[in-house]
């Protein structure tokens, strides 16, 4: 009996399972981040062989019909010397063919059947998609750091310590958000009053000491100053929301009803910025990614079984 694998591969984790014609999954696997930006490209590659490997088990690895690999930084397989990277350990797990695709795409047919629609990923970084066959035929932002990542938890965190120094700049009381920033960075003493105007260059010279994207650290502490009443992290998550709502609507044509799929944890219908957005968007049809492994896998399973094949229920 046949089966398919769906593997989704991020920066920090790589997950796989295994699902049958039924839909009933048969096995799992995990590995650490297999992201070939992020990672060496040859590690990355035995991170999801070695998961798909755990996945199957004692399953034969030819009788997969189909794999599909969401992958985080898939476009790094456009250099052929990359791809054959993931070629071979393709070849020694003893699978194929396998199809790789962009994580959004996994994480849309998570939430969703419909072929067409649009997806918007904000996590550490962001990026809006448009959906046509279940391919992410064209993108909005998405150029990291440096260039965008617009309403990211990246983004978040450096309109955080933003702020944090205009306060401190202007010579005002720091609220919530700007004490939380102050003491993550520059620890407890900075909330001492004798601490004063040299506060506003520690804080520089810490930032500017590590790397950029470490500024991701600080998005947690808007949502909570946003629950504690703070200005200063309402205008920030409003802000955000509203450049990820202009990058979704920007992926989308004019009246269009197809859902919108919402994934990652800065649009977590708990936080701000995800309840925001939602708002923004009232009146479409709006889903959140469930598990993108799942949808990985289903995508699998379409391409060996056809448009019927069952959905599979998280393990």
């Amino acid at each position: 009996m046949s089966h398919v694998v769906g593997v989704d591969a991020g920066g920090t984790s790589t997950r796989a399972i295994v699902v049958d014609a039924s839909g009933a999954v048969l096995g799992t696997g995990r590995a650490g981040g297999a992201n070939p930006n992020s990672h060496p490209p040859h590690e990355a590659a035995s991170r999801i062989a070695s998961a798909v490997t755990g996945a199957l088990g004692e399953l034969d690895p030819a009788a997969t019909a189909a794999c599909v690999v969401g992958m985080a930084g898939v476009s790094k397989l456009s250099d052929p010397s990359i791809a054959e990277i993931f070629e071979a350990a393709w070849k020694d797990a003893g699978i194929g063919p396998v199809r790789t695709v962009p994580d959004p795409e996994v994480a849309y047919a998570s939430a969703t059947s419909s072929p067409d629609g649009s997806v918007l990923v904000a996590g550490t970084g962001s990026i809006a998609g448009r959906i046509r066959g279940r391919r992410m035929v064209s993108t909005v932002g998405g150029y990291g750091w440096l260039l965008g990542d617009e309403g990211s938890a990246y983004w978040l965190g450096r309109e955080a310590v933003r702020s944090t120094l205009d306060v401190l700049g202007r010579g005002g009381e720091p609220g919530p958000l700007a004490r939380a920033v102050l003491t993550e960075a520059l620890g407890p003493s900075a909330m001492d009053p004798a601490a004063g105007a040299s506060l506003w260059r520690a804080l520089i010279t810490s930032a500017n000491s590590e790397a950029p994207i470490r500024l991701a650290r600080f998005a947690p502490f808007v949502s909570e100053a946003y629950r504690e009443g703070d200005p200063a992290a309402d205008e920030i998550t409003t802000r955000a929301a509203a450049l990820l709502v202009t990058n979704v609507m920007t992926a989308r044509d004019p009246g269009e009803r197809t859902p919108v799929v919402l994934v990652g944890g800065v649009l977590s219908p708990e936080g701000p910025v995800g309840a925001k957005v939602r708002a923004e968007l009232a009146g479409l049809d709006v889903l959140t990614s469930t598990d993108g492994v799942l949808g990985a896998a289903w995508l699998a399973a379409v391409d060996a079984y056809g448009e019927g094949a069952p959905r599979p229920v998280s393990p």
